[in-house]
This record gives structure tokens, C-alpha cells and sequence, in this order.
């Protein structure tokens, strides 16, 4: 069985050496898409007990490790010396510093990379992380898969 949650963020990015707009500071409303699978939970008495897993716990997750770290931050590639120079002499500014460029495609990877390790198999219902899609745009995302 698979399930999806969305969660939504904004944020700010440029990608230094593009050849468009995208290349000026700009910011978009994000929308993450977290698909995991599973067995149905049977454990007697437990609140979880129909379910994969509870989309509260999935979202509370995902929010704590990823989504409260990137909203409303500006996400800068850590090369990119004189955007990340301008951040960090802003006061108090959230800066979260990438370790490739922030495209949609290395946010969706990123993302994934820190959930697979957030989402536990407590239940021994073989939990896995199938699938992170990040939309940059309604009609435009990049997904990450296991």
C-alpha cells in the first residue's frame, strides 16, 4: 500500500550560471509531496491500526526535517560566493546553504536523502520512503525516487 501527503513552503533561490531569469534572486511557493508504502497496520489497540502510517506523523516529520528549515529561508548553492556573501550580512536572515545548486531536481534529492533516514519502520509494517516530489511551480517538479 502507498501513501502521499503535501506540505507547502516558500523560499527564495537563483541558479548562478542559468541562461534566463532564474539567474536573478527570485522565490517560489513549493509544494512536497511525500509518497511512502507499507503494510497496513494490524497491531491491536494501536491508533495507528488500519493505516500505513498516521498522515499526521508523516507531515510532523517532514515539517521538523525539512519543510521549518526551508520556508521562507533563501536556499543559495555554497559556491555561489557573492549571493551568499550578501545573505550572510543581512541581519538575522535564514540562509540555508546547499550543497548543490537549489534546482527543483537537487531539492527533491536533498529532501529525500534527509527523510529516508526520518521515516522508521516502527511498526514492522516494512515502511520505506517510495517517492519526494517537489513542485517549483503547479506545473513544473522533479521527483525523487528510492
Amino acid at each position: 500500500m502507498q501513501i502521499t501527503t503535501r506540505l507547502e513552503f516558500d523560499a527564495g533561490h537563483r541558479i548562478p550560471n542559468h541562461n534566463s531569469q532564474c539567474r536573478n534572486l527570485h522565490g517560489h511557493r513549493y509544494t512536497l509531496e511525500i509518497t511512502l508504502s507499507g503494510d497496513i497496520i494490524a497491531a491491536d489497540n494501536a491508533s495507528e491500526t488500519g493505516m500505513v502510517m498516521d498522515f499526521s506523523d508523516v507531515k510532523r516529520i517532514a515539517r521538523i526535517s525539512v519543510v521549518d528549515l526551508w520556508d521562507h529561508a533563501f536556499l543559495v548553492f555554497k559556491e555561489d560566493k557573492v549571493v551568499l556573501d550578501f545573505l550572510n550580512a543581512l541581519p538575522n536572515h535564514k540562509t540555508v546553504v546547499f550543497p548543490s545548486v537549489p534546482t527543483a531536481e537537487n531539492m527533491a534529492a536533498e529532501a529525500f536523502k534527509i527523510l529516508k533516514t526520518e521515516y522508521k519502520d516502527t511498526y514492522g509494517n516494512h515502511l520505506k520512503l517510495e517517492r519526494v516530489r517537489l513542485y517549483e511551480t503547479p506545473n513544473s517538479w522533479a521527483d525523487a525516487l528510492s
